[in-house]
Formats: C-alpha cells, sequence, structure tokens
C-alpha cells in the first residue's frame, strides 16, 4: 500500500523529492540545527520505513546542511540521558530502530558525506548501502572518548568493512580519519573532492532510480543479511553505550566536552593497590 511521506512530520530533516526517483534528505535544516538532538534523532530512525512506504521513492540520498555532514549528538540531550534509566531505555529502543529501519529499507540509500560526520549522523553516514565521501571530511566514532562504549552501529559495521584490527584500533582510541584515508580501508565507498560530493551521490542515485527496482531492492535484501548475522553484536554494543550513562565517566567525559580539555574518567584514576607477599 503506498503511503506518501508526511513531510510536516519532519522539523530537523529537509526532505526533498527530486521528480526522478530520488528523496534528498538534509540533515539539519540549517547550520544552526546539526546537532542530533532528541528530536532529530526520532526523525533519523524513523525517516527509513516512511520513505520504504512511499511508491514515489525509489532511492534516498542524505546529505548535511552547511559545510558538515553532523556535528554530533547535542549535550543537553547526553546530560538528560545520565543516570536516567527510562530515558536511555527509551533512547536504546530508538537507537535499535535507526539501524534496523535503515537495513530494512529496501530502497538503496547513499549519503553524500559532505564535511564532518561523528555521532548519530555517522551513523546514517556508514549504514547508507553506497557512501561518496568528501576527501577531506573528518569522521569517527568517539563514544569512548565520552566513557562510553561505541554502540550504536560501529561494532557490527565497521568489523566487515574495514578488518577487524583496523576497526579496534578506531573505535577503542576514538581517532578520527579522513574520507580519503576511509576510502583507503574500505570503510566508504569512495571520496571525491568536496565540491563533488552531493553530485557524484546524486549521479549514483539517479542510475539506481532507473535500473531494475526488483533486481537492486532483492540485492540490498540479500547483502543486508551480513549485517543481520551480526543483529545480537549490535544489540549487545547498543546496551553497554546505555549502561556507560548509569556510570561515572560519561558525567566527566561531557564535563571535559563542554569545558575544552582531556577527560579524567573516574575508571582510568589510580586505586591504592594492597600487596602482600608469601612468607619465605
Amino acid at each position: 500500500m503506498n503511503r506518501a511521506i508526511d513531510f510536516a512530520q519532519y522539523q530537523r530533516l529537509a526532505l526533498q523529492k527530486k521528480g526522478n526517483g530520488v528523496l534528498l534528505v538534509t540533515l539539519g535544516k540549517s547550520e544552526s540545527t546539526k546537532a542530533a538532538d532528541g528530536r532529530m534523532h526520532a526523525e533519523m530512525a524513523s525517516i527509513w520505513t516512511d520513505a520504504a512506504a512511499d511508491a514515489d521513492v525509489r532511492v534516498i540520498v542524505v546529505t548535511g546542511a552547511g559545510k558538515l555532514f553532523s556535528a554530533g549528538g547535542d549535550l543537553a540531550l547526553l546530560e538528560e540521558l545520565i543516570g536516567n534509566h527510562d530515558k536511555a531505555a527509551d533512547m536504546l529502543d530508538e537507537m535499535s530502530r535507526l539501524v534496523y529501519n535503515m537495513m530494512n529499507c529496501d530502497k538503496p540509500i547513499i549519503s553524500a558525506i559532505n564535511g564532518a560526520a561523528v555521532g548519530a549522523g555517522l551513523v546514517v553516514a556508514l549504514m547508507a548501502d553506497i557512501s561518496i565521501c568528501a576527501a577531506d571530511a573528518r569522521l569517527g566514532d568517539g563514544h569512548v572518548k565520552l566513557g562510553l562504549a561505541a554502540g550504536d552501529h560501529s561494532a557490527i559495521l565497521w568489523p566487515l568493512l574495514i578488518g577487524m584490527a583496523k576497526a579496534r584500533y578506531y573505535l577503542l582510541t576514538g581517532d578520527l580519519l579522513t574520507g580519503e584515508e576511509a576510502e583507503r580501508i574500505g570503510l566508504v565507498t569512495k571520496s571525491v573532492p568536496r565540491a563533488e560530493v552531493v553530485d557524484e551521490a546524486m549521479r549514483v542515485a539517479e542510475r539506481l532510480a532507473a535500473g531494475s527496482q526488483t533486481a537492486i531492492r532483492w540485492t540490498k535484501r540479500a547483502l543486508t543479511n551480513w549485517l543481520r548475522m551480526a543483529g545480537p553484536i549490535f544489540d549487545q554494543s547498543a546496551a553497554y553505550e546505555m549502561l556507560g550513562f548509569m556510570g561515572p565517566d560519561i558525567v566527566e567525559g561531557v564535563a571535559a566536552l563542554r569545558e575544552k580539555r582531556p577527560p579524567q574518567f573516574p575508571s582510568a584514576q589510580n586505586r591504592e593497590i594492597t600487596q602482600t607477599t608469601e612468607p619465605s
């Protein structure tokens, strides 16, 4: 049953049907609304289901407003989650919908990563079926720098894309990498000059929109089973991330980010060690 997207429901995402079967989704309607607050996070989770149900849409292209793809999570939202079991449980459900809704959307999703991509926006950027990234863009999963487990997509996706050795390095350190390096190691599909990102994504989208829709969607469905097999890994990592909001490290992580200083995580502080010796 065809159900057209209700554009009025979306306050943080700008939606535009291009008339050739391509839906352009822009994260943040302006540079000032780039941080993923609660409303944007919810909209990022629901757009894929709505697009899948709209017969006018054959391909989805997602990009960011201004010079950034995504600026990461809103600090106020992070602070609201700290110590709040009910809020964390709701966020765990929403995180799951974001990841699984992208997986379950049979229509191809192309990300046009036009600038820095971190936080929930990085999930969208990398969970896309095809990712076109600015060569000089900076992207990375910085959960550990906040005192949280890398839980929203990376545990299932990064090892599959770049291998376990690279995934362990980037997810345990939280280091950023450029779009050029991301292409070299296989994290993104292609890197191009920043000015060409959206045009290249649209070119690929138009090609897919003109192709056999059954063949393309069934191919995506089959390939997505690689991710579905890793579903329990995602579920565990997402739960660990939310568990982190119940501890002290996230409090220090957010404070350090606000104060623009290195964090001093309580779990990394030296503790008194009692040493005993066996009698000779």
